[in-house]
């Protein structure tokens, strides 16, 4: 009994030690697995924040454009002012895999039915000679394929991104309306763009044909930049760090022959050079504006131009000389609390004043004066003209609007030299008005209804009617202001 007394406490002692041996154990076995996660914590965390800085140096390259609509996603809404004509395209990354070094294709596709009252094919604007390169007037009548595009672009590396759009013209023709690459980083607000590309004067010369708001280009337009400026050379921009929009632009180019006012001066230096000033901001949530002021200074060698003398007789003269145009713009927007979704309103206008002066050589046709023909006759020329238009457009509810134009050109008073009495001089100034109706589907789509009155043309009035329909396939970047 004794001995079992005695075990019975020994065990009684010796139990608590045993317990407290386990719990030490236990303790021990937390504490390394404590460790163990709070190491692979850590490390997990310095992984996280690798990949965020790696994200942040690929945020600060171009991203990839939003699939936007080109038709319908136009001008009409109230979005914030741009620096550029486009969202720059995707970086190639090797999470995004192979397809992430190809280029970003769109193709925008454009139809036209258009009916006129005289014949397109005799179409001039009286008092503004024009090159045979200028691309002006209505067309060609009936069913035409319009003007498609096809584009590409895409980010170059961190530094570069480059972009091409080559034009699909109605008489199965092609050529390259913009080939050019453009810088991503030089930092301070500046950007640099070299190749083939339209100038940055004006509003409406930057943009092309598809995110126009009516069929054509305005008859200043035609007249004084043959329709719409493009050169091949460099410009530099420069966004201000300010809360206000303003950007300033240089540009050169070596002028080409399709490049009308100027020409191809077969010359090593520039044929044409160009200063730009745009700024612009909010006026509250619904309103806001952009205006600028811009010249170009083009020359021109031996340049024919299609003219009309004394006799009422088409001739074709040759100018050499240089041609300044200043262009003046405004755009103002409306949409209630920055929405432009159900209903908004633009209104734009821009003026335009060429001087030309050089020599001309004149060709006289059958004008015969002393007893000679007056042909090859080449004398001092200059010219002080100008144009404006303005239009409004109104988007009066989801898909729907409509837009009037009025717009009117003065061809001055030229002066020809020894050339004057080969030229009748007129009071006439060429003038048009226009509305348009346009349905948009979808973002994608636009169905467009346009009846014009032109009379560019001294004592001729041209009917006009279009019926056009334009659709935007694959990536395509967000449009300017």
């Amino acid at each position: 009994m004794n001995k079992l007394l005695r075990a019975s406490l020994a065990l009684a002692l010796v139990a608590p030690f045993g317990a407290l041996a386990d719990t030490q154990a236990e303790i021990d076995a937390l504490r390394h697995e404590i460790d163990a996660m709070r190491a692979a914590y850590e490390a997990r965390l310095q992984a996280l924040e690798q990949r965020l800085k790696a994200s942040e140096a690929a945020a600060a390259t171009p991203t990839a454009p939003a699939l936007t609509a080109t038709p319908a996603a136009s001008t009409a809404t109230n979005a914030p002012i741009a620096p550029s004509a486009a969202v720059a395209p995707v970086v190639a990354s090797s999470s995004r895999g192979a397809n992430a070094f190809n280029p970003s294709i769109s193709l925008i596709l454009s139809g036209l039915y258009t009916r006129t009252s005289r014949d397109p094919a005799n179409y001039a604007i009286s008092g503004f000679p024009l090159s045979t390169d200028a691309e002006t007037g209505p067309g060609t009548r009936g069913f035409s394929l319009a003007e498609s595009e096809l584009g590409f672009a895409a980010s170059i590396d961190p530094w570069l991104r480059g972009a091409a759009s080559i034009a699909l013209h109605p008489d199965d023709t092609v050529s390259v309306e913009e080939a050019y690459i453009q810088t991503t980083s030089l930092g301070n607000g500046f950007a640099l763009k070299a190749g083939r590309f339209f100038s940055g004067i004006g509003y409406l010369n930057p943009q092309h044909a598809h995110t126009w708001d009516f069929v054509d280009n305005p008859l200043a337009y035609q007249a004084l930049l043959g329709t719409q400026y493009g050169d091949d050379g460099v410009r530099l921009t420069w966004l201000a760090p300010i809360d206000q929009y303003l950007e300033l632009g240089a540009e050169v180019g070596r002028g080409r022959s399709r490049s009308f006012p100027g020409s191809d001066s077969g010359r090593n230096g520039a044929g044409m050079a160009a200063l730009t000033a745009h700024t612009g901001g909010d006026i509250g949530d619904s309103h806001s504006w952009r205006a600028g002021v811009s010249v170009l200074r083009a020359k021109a060698n031996e340049q024919s131009l299609i003219a009309t003398n004394a006799a009422g007789e088409q001739v074709t003269n040759s100018f050499t000389g240089s041609t300044r145009v200043w262009v003046a713009d405004a755009v103002w927007k409306w949409a209630p609390n920055g929405n432009p979704t159900r209903t908004n309103f633009k209104l734009q206008a821009e003026y335009l004043r060429s001087t030309r002066s050089g020599s001309l050589v004149h060709d006289g046709g059958s004008l015969v004066h002393d007893g000679g023909n007056v042909d090859g006759a080449a004398a001092d020329y200059r010219a002080v003209q100008s144009g404006w238009y303005l239009q409004g457009v109104y988007q009066l509810m989801p898909r729907w609007r409509v837009g009037l134009r009025t717009e009117r050109l003065n061809p001055g008073t030229p002066d020809y030299g020894l050339n004057a009495e080969s030229f009748a001089g007129s009071a006439f100034r060429p003038r048009k008005n226009t509305v348009m109706v346009d349905f948009n589907p979808s973002e994608f789509s636009r169905l467009r209804l346009q009846v014009a009155q032109d009379r560019s043309r001294e004592g001729l009035a041209d009917n006009q009617l279009f019926l056009q329909y334009q659709t935007s396939l694959g990536a395509h970047g967000a449009h300017s202001y």
